[in-house]
């Protein structure tokens, strides 16, 4: 037996490709770049890239003629310039390579004109009335610094999209505006500390939330079909009381569809590096390692599309709606945002010496600054009729701006605003813990806690955004922050600047510069005036909404309301300072968020409606008919005293569901109403406001009573599959 076992030939196992093998194999990287275009175009394309240098049409024919070569040899036969319009989602229209070549017959081309520029239809894509249907004309422009990629047979271009009048119409453009409105705010502070800087960069680092539902269960709830979320149902016994989800092992079907994600991620040159178990039944996580914010942006939006697509070859439908499902955690996008310099340090982050130090305060305080200054503003970046429903609710942050910081930070900052003198001083980094078991090492401590209530935490090196929703474009939320942050840091500089001038005499031949003083004295200025921005404590507290409010902080809740505040004059002025967003686009695209909000709502109201005229009150009498059918039955056999007691369960069941029926009939046709004065109403806003305030309010009056009757139903007759269905995957 020994023997025979010996001879046996060992099975040799096929070689694993490691992820780093067919990283951006469909990506046109710059090693790509290198290898199909000549020298001086490759030269002139990189310092474009790296430099912000002005695109020189006259190389376009070149590059197009090395990135055809490229996706020929890949089998693409189409081309489409993609681009973020005012829908949250990704735009495309595909053309081929064909052009006539005057014989009969075609050629295939691809030409530097086609490259850089196209004419998508500017009227059918939201607008805010800057394109009307008579007013069609938009383009599309290539963003050189966002590589080209191919799906399918299609090479996809990055592109912004503006109006033939120059409006944005899409979120890159005034989120490019904004990288280089804080890059540059950000440079001019940074040489007071080191002169050699050429250049301050805005990292991404998100974290996409979402949910997995089996195929066939979604498509049984028309109301997860239609918006995303569903309408009713009724809490499961289970969900996630026990804790048993987050971390928890990753179910393999899910772990099947998760590779396969990673795997088509990875060769999009998508960084993907995380992924786990979270909070809610059947959430996910998936997060990349960080990214400059606009390439991050990119690819955030280009993964939401591939996972859906993903999804469904495994059986699954991805949510991305904040909160999909009453009662558990809703997703959300936490954003992870930092600056750092071309050779590598990292703005927000501790140093080694006082001066590297005294730099990471100026940061810290002045990203606080901007949060202080535009705390409104950054809460509408984040708003929608979706993430309405998460912020405040299991574990989501709540619907006020506001940073925590740490004790150590917190301290230092109170040490400098408070200290006699202007001294020096130092910020610690990792601390070492010593555990009472011999077999643990230390472990090394970060100088700051997490605070989970906290929409906007500095975490050791950078601050989380946690506030994002999981199915919004960053873009929006770091449009806001890099204005605000790039704001403060102009005024920083303009300030220090001054006071140097004024004090430059009375610090000749000290130890520390004019310079030094005039940065700690307006310091010890912007740390007293930010400080009620500052929050270390529990978000979810009845009091912080009274303390907030005391502060100054905006505490508004209505979603339609807060977005006013992208048009108070001092959002406006920055935007416009800045070369962000002129007045004309952000009354444009609030026209838009309120239309939005208002058609989303729309749309759930009328679903609602017909499921519960259609499915849930047929159902409801159904049951209550075969109750009476039972009731009268016993009335046939046995004596009216004894009748009556055996049948008392099932008149209240009879009485309860003739009573909810009613009532939801009832509210059915106020929705109704509401909906139809609503809609009456012309300005966009006074729409919106009508919808948050006499609409929704009905569809959650009538939830409640659809609930209810799940409960009472019988299982067997209820046409809607339950949250104890859809929640547990097998």
């Amino acid at each position: 037996m020994e023997e025979a076992f010996m001879k046996k030939p060992l099975e040799v196992m096929a070689p694993v490709e490691r992820p780093s093998e067919y990283f951006a194999k469909n990506v046109f990287t710059r090693a790509k770049m290198y290898k199909y275009l000549q020298r001086d175009v490759y030269e002139k394309l990189i310092d474009v890239i790296d430099n912000g240098a002005t695109l020189d049409r006259s190389i376009a024919d070149a590059v197009a003629k090395g990135m055809k070569q490229w996706a020929d040899e890949n089998g693409v036969t189409h081309y489409t310039h993609w681009f973020q319009p005012l829908t949250e989602g990704t735009a495309e229209k595909h053309d081929a390579f064909i052009e006539h070549d005057g014989k009969g017959g075609m050629i295939e081309e691809f030409s530097g004109k086609l490259l850089v520029q196209q004419e998508p239809d500017a009227s059918s894509f939201p607008s805010g009335g800057i394109r009307a249907t008579f007013e069609a004309r938009g383009y599309s422009a290539w963003d050189p610094t966002s590589p080209v990629f191919i799906i399918d047979d299609t090479l996809c271009i990055p592109t912004i999209f503006i109006s033939y009048t120059g409006e944005a119409l899409d979120y890159k453009a005034p989120l490019k505006r904004s990288l280089r409105a804080v890059g540059e705010a950000a440079l001019a502070v940074v040489r007071y500390f080191d002169p050699t800087v050429k250049k301050v960069i805005s990292n991404l680092g998100w974290e996409q939330e979402y949910f997995l539902v089996d195929e066939g269960l979604y498509s049984a709830r028309p109301d997860l079909m239609l918006t995303g979320r569903t309408l009713m149902g009724h809490d499961s016994a289970k969900n996630q009381q026990m804790d048993d989800h987050y971390f928890g092992t990753i179910p393999d079907r899910v772990q099947a569809f998760m590779k396969d994600l990673e795997v088509q991620a990875l060769e999009l040159g998508i960084p993907c590096k995380t992924r786990h178990n979270e909070v809610a039944p059947n959430q996910f996580e998936i997060a990349p390692i960080y990214e400059e914010t606009n390439l991050a942006v990119d690819h955030n939006m280009l993964l939401m599309s591939v996972m859906k697509r993903v999804a469904r070859k495994h059986g699954f439908r991805v949510l991305l709606h904040e909160k999909p499902f009453d009662g558990i955690n809703g997703s959300g996008k936490h954003n992870n945002w930092s600056l750092a310099t071309d050779n590598g340090i990292l703005l927000h982050a501790p140093g080694k010496t006082p001066e590297q130090n005294l730099r990471f305060v100026v940061f810290i305080v002045e990203t606080l600054m901007g949060v202080w200054r535009h705390n409104g503003l950054l809460k509408a970046s984040i708003m929608s009729a979706t993430n309405a429903h998460r912020l405040g609710a299991n574990e989501a942050p709540p619907a006020i701006i506001s940073s925590f910081l740490g004790k150590q930070v917190s301290e230092l900052l109170d040490h400098i605003e408070k200290a006699d003198r202007d001294d020096l001083f130092s910020v610690a980094g990792k601390q070492k813990m010593e555990l009472d078991i011999p077999e643990i090492p230390e472990l090394l401590i970060d100088n700051t806690d997490r605070n989970r209530t906290s929409p906007f935490a500095f975490t050791g090196n950078r601050f989380e955004f946690r506030a994002v929703g999981s199915e919004a474009n960053c873009a929006s939320a770091m449009i806001a922050l890099n204005a605000a942050v790039a704001e403060a840091l102009v005024d920083f500089k303009r300030r220090v600047d001054e006071r140097v001038e004024r004090i430059a005499d009375q610090y000749e031949g000290t130890e520390h510069s004019a310079t030094f003083h005039a940065i700690i004295e307006v310091l010890r200025e912007d740390i007293r005036t930010c400080r009620p921005i500052h929050f270390d404590g529990n978000g979810y507290a009845e009091e912080w909404v009274e303390e907030a409010t005391r502060r100054g902080l905006d505490v508004e809740k209505s979603c339609p309301v807060i977005f006013d505040r992208y048009l108070d004059d001092e959002s406006i002025r920055m935007f416009e300072s800045l070369g962000i967003m002129n007045r004309k686009e952000l009354r444009a695209r609030n026209e838009v968020k309120w239309e939005t909000y208002t058609k989303k709502i729309q749309i759930e109201a009328r679903v609602l409606g017909d499921l519960t005229m259609n499915h849930i009150i047929p159902v409801a009498t159904h049951y209550q008919s075969r109750l009476a059918k039972n009731v009268r039955t016993m009335h046939e056999i046995f004596s009216a005293e004894e009748a009556r007691q055996l049948s008392t369960r099932n008149v209240k069941i009879i009485r309860e569901i003739a009573q909810r029926t009613q009532a939801v009939e009832t509210l059915v046709e106020e929705l109704v109403e509401a909906r139809r004065v609503a809609n009456r109403i012309e300005s966009q806003r006074e729409k919106a406001i009508a919808y948050h305030d006499t609409v929704e309010p009905k569809m959650d009056q009538i939830r409640y009573h659809i609930d209810k009757l799940e409960l009472t139903v019988a299982d067997e007759l209820w046409t809607l599959p339950k949250y104890r269905e859809l929640l547990f995957i097998r």
